[in-house]
């Protein structure tokens, strides 16, 4: 029987996606759901997905502001610090050094 493993793989990497998520401005938590999904991710539930906000949050790598919007229930918005840009530049460098090295290995498997 085969395991589908992309929910481990894409667990050990949501906090750097997030980041990425986040560079082109400020975001609430289901839309930055949705944007992961749309770029061919899956779907990302809340409570997979708040906890990573949070522990970004605690870190410093990213800012929240709760704003009350005038149709339906507040939310709370997300934005990078300078922290979470410089942050995402040293980690995604060494993500793709690492698919790189997972990419060879997988040449020598006759996986393009």
């Amino acid at each position: 029987m085969t395991t589908d493993r992309r929910a481990s793989w894409l667990k050990g990497v949501l906090d750097l996606l997030v980041l990425a998520s986040l560079t082109e401005g400020e975001n609430y938590g289901y839309e930055i759901a949705k944007s992961l999904a749309e770029s061919g991710l899956g779907q990302i539930k809340g409570g997979t997905l708040y906890p990573v906000l949070n522990r970004l949050e605690e870190a410093g790598l990213v800012a929240a502001e709760f704003r009350v919007t005038e149709r339906g229930p507040g939310r709370r918005y997300y934005r990078l610090t300078e922290q979470g840009r410089r942050t995402l530049a040293e980690q995604g460098d060494l993500w793709v050094a690492f698919d790189r090295s997972v990419r060879s290995v997988l040449a020598k498997g006759g996986i393009q």
